[in-house]
């Protein structure tokens, strides 16, 4: 098999890569290395793996190139480059749609001019449907939580961008769907509510659960934004790559679908939660200042992953403390290389 991810030095595309790398596929990752730790990442496959493939290039402009490499037997597309930061988005507009909106567009034009078009899957964002002002919000002391939602919120919730990114995602989430049934494109989309895990170079805007992680263990200031209740269902990235796998293997059920995926209600956590854990795990107290909310934060988001399960018989299966371990441990292993990072 050959599989192509655009993104692929990535957090998410790295731990996708090496999977398949792993099995014997033909991984080609398309990258323009604008992210941190994008260029280690590289290096760290294509030393470890002979079948990964590195080709440099921008979605938003090397379109030629996209429909070179897709026509060239690509049986399956991730989509994973993108802007990622609502903070980011909100300071240049511009860029976040020209990134997230015509990237994704180009992307799936040149997976439809391919004679044998990839299945493709996008990774699209919980942020879609907005801040969700309209459902009851109740106050738990360290944490918050939906009133009456137990499983969290489902795929029929009601989409709401909220913020540049929420827009320019959510077009592309849409985009995607509807190239299903408009062109017969095998497109599944995951909107996907906090990934962490291994190989993350998380920042302060983006990735909270590695940036609280890795600032805590090399003694970076970390500032919550809000009072730190806010709640997300945080997925380890392994969980993320079976449910990758698991559509794949369903593509008959599960083209031209949406499916929230994250850690569901039995894997959430707040962010004075997280500082708990890495205090008890540490055996110190970590210190952390506060400021204000951050537009499009939302206070609690939880994923229904009841579609997921029944369609295609994904379950996360890593609690947060043992997700969160093997993160602390891994950056203990590589801290030179974090510390680089993050002088």
């Amino acid at each position: 098999m050959k599989r192509f991810i655009t993104g692929g030095a990535g957090f998410i595309g790295v731990n996708l890569a090496e999977y398949f790398a792993k099995k014997g596929d033909h991984v080609v990752i398309f990258d323009n290395f604008s992210r941190k730790g994008a260029e280690e990442n590289a290096r760290w496959l294509t030393s470890s793996y002979s079948s990964v493939e590195i080709v440099r290039g921008d979605i938003t402009s090397d379109v030629e190139i996209l429909k070179r490499q897709i026509s060239n037997g690509v049986g399956v597309l991730y989509h994973l480059a993108g802007q990622v930061a609502v903070t980011t988005s909100v300071k240049d507009p511009r860029a976040d749609f020209e990134i997230n909106a015509l990237g994704s567009f180009n992307v799936l034009e040149a997976a439809r001019a391919a004679d044998r078009p990839p299945v493709v899957f996008y990774s699209s964002t919980n942020k879609v449907y907005g801040g969700m002002e309209e459902i009851k919000i109740v106050d738990r002391g360290q944490t918050y939580d939906y009133e009456a939602l137990p499983e969290g919120i489902s795929e029929s919730n009601c989409l709401d961008f909220h913020s540049p990114y929420g827009c320019s995602k959510g077009a592309a989430d849409q985009y995607f769907r509807d190239y299903a049934r408009i062109y017969g494109l095998r497109t599944v989309v995951f909107r996907q509510s906090c990934i962490y895990g291994e190989r993350q170079f998380g920042i302060e805007d983006q990735g909270w659960v590695a940036w609280f992680t890795i600032a805590a263990l090399i003694g970076k200031p970390i500032t919550i934004f809000g009072d730190g209740k806010q709640v997300r269902d945080v997925l380890y990235i392994q969980d993320l790559v079976r449910a990758f796998e698991m559509a794949y293997e369903k593509i008959e059920v599960t083209a031209g679908k949406i499916y929230n995926i994250g850690g569901g209600r039995s894997n959430t956590m707040s962010l004075l939660q997280l500082l708990d854990f890495l205090e008890v795990a540490l055996g110190r107290k970590i210190p952390a200042g506060f400021d204000e909310w951050r537009p499009g934060d939302q206070k609690v988001y939880i994923s229904d992953c009841t579609k997921s399960t029944r369609e295609f018989g994904w379950n996360p299966l890593v609690s947060p403390r043992e997700g969160v371990g093997r993160l602390l441990l891994w950056i203990r292993q590589n801290r030179e290389i974090v510390q680089k990072m993050f002088p």
